[in-house]
């Protein structure tokens, strides 16, 4: 069990590993920008899930009371278009991926989140910020329904990210010549004929991508939590918007540490649409996709994810998922066998040294997950231990040359390990 006080976590604001210490003791919240679902989920997408749920589980193996919010974008300009594409109304077409996304998580054995809200849930939360910023002048509405928040006002905005307003390009979230400055963004976007609307005190229109996470964040784990959640890709903008707009409202920094997770790569290119090597996950459970030469289970995509700490670069391929396959058969074999197996305590080591050395990387096993929760480290360090538990196993070394008591403990902690704190369970 973990020491509640030495969890380090790498903070992108401070660019630095400093040691967790919440807001509340004892008590952890956490925010985690969830899908926007306007597609089928593909193997790019779940790697914050995994990662997070990981995070989540070693807080909760360590004693931490877990506050866990995932949210559900379901409202967007991507749903709205690819829903006429699909000739489906906007939010049919969000159910249908939402409940994908589910299926996802569920078959990668993700916790479900203690809360998870919808955007479209929460609108008069998001009305609400926005009549804040614009009566503190932080906001204008140039008349024609849509909101911006004013970005030269903001003396914390482009911190998180290090960057410099001018060397922005232009946000492309509105008609430039209704802005004050180009790189404003908008907090809320004026009803377009045929688009869904809501009605608000400066014109019928829906929320900008912004504003939803800060009214969300807000309304389930107060005006500042413990840790925010996501993709590097989010860091600008989505959570620069985030911190100005949460920030101006609630006159406080919104989060104590900015937890993301490194992007899924193939052949060094980020996955996603736009690049066209999207490898969908229904695609990798089926084998049914052209760089693939075969048929994946979730629990080897889980590994594959966790061989690479968090915050890592992970390159996808078909070679690197079959060795994850084998590797974590490997593993399970291994671990199966010696969960099966009665130890007696009292029994007296004929090698110490090996008793001792097993004894180290168990204790191993901890440190690395308190450092900045170190999967890759974890892994590495459970394949230490595999060839003595197969050499137990196949006699090549006698039953009591480790003391019961060891292998009671290492039963303890590999299960801790592999299921509580990892996630994996054999495949069925």
């Amino acid at each position: 069990m973990a020491d509640m006080k030495k969890l380090c976590l790498y903070d992108t604001a401070s660019r630095k590993v400093s040691e967790f210490k919440p807001i509340v003791a004892g008590q952890a919240s956490i925010y985690l920008c969830g899908a926007t679902v306007q597609a089928s989920p593909h193997v790019g997408h779940v790697r914050s899930g995994i990662n997070f749920d990981i995070l989540r589980r070693w807080l909760i193996a360590s004693g931490y009371n877990v506050t866990f919010i995932r949210n559900v974008t379901d409202i967007d300009d991507k749903i709205i278009h690819n829903a006429g594409h699909e000739d489906m109304p906007w939010w049919a077409l969000a159910m249908k991926y939402e409940s994908s996304f589910s299926d996802a998580y569920r078959a990668l054995n993700v916790m479900a989140p203690t809360y998870e809200p919808r955007a479209t849930g929460h609108i008069t939360q998001m009305i609400e910020l926005i009549e804040k910023l614009i009566a503190n002048g932080s906001a204008y509405a140039p008349g024609n329904g849509d909101v911006y928040l004013e970005v030269r006002k903001l003396k914390s905005y482009l911190t998180l990210s290090n960057q410099k307003l001018d060397d922005l390009l232009v946000a492309k979230d509105g008609e430039e010549k209704l802005k004050r400055d180009p790189r404003d963004f908008a907090l809320w976007k004026g009803a377009k004929e045929g688009e869904p609307y809501w009605p608000t005190p400066w014109g019928n229109g829906r929320p900008g991508w912004h504003i939803e996470c800060s009214a969300m964040a807000t309304k389930y784990l107060g005006p500042q939590f413990d840790i925010h959640g996501g993709g590097m890709d989010l860091l600008f903008p989505h959570h620069e918007s985030e911190i100005a707009q949460s920030t101006i409202c609630n006159h406080q920094s919104p989060v104590r540490y900015w937890v993301h997770n490194n992007m899924i790569t193939i052949n060094g290119r980020k996955m996603g649409k736009s690049y066209n090597n999207v490898i969908k996950l229904s695609e990798l459970f089926s084998g049914n996709h052209h760089e693939l030469t075969q048929s994946y289970t979730p629990m080897t995509v889980r590994f594959f994810i966790l061989q690479s700490q968090y915050r890592g670069t992970l390159d996808f391929s078909n070679e690197a998922l079959q060795a994850s396959e084998k590797a974590l058969r490997r593993l399970m074999e291994a671990y199966e066998w010696l969960k099966a197996q009665s130890f007696v305590a009292g029994t007296t080591a004929k090698d110490d040294n090996l008793d001792a050395q097993v004894n180290t990387w168990l204790k191993e096993l901890t440190e690395f997950m308190e450092d900045d929760f170190n999967t890759a480290k974890v892994v590495a360090n459970l394949f230490e231990i595999i060839p003595t538990i197969n050499s137990l196993k196949d006699k090549h070394i006698a039953i009591d040359a480790l003391s019961g008591a060891t292998w009671i403990f290492a039963q303890e902690q590999l299960t801790l390990f592999i299921e509580n704190i990892l996630g994996l369970k054999v495949d069925t």
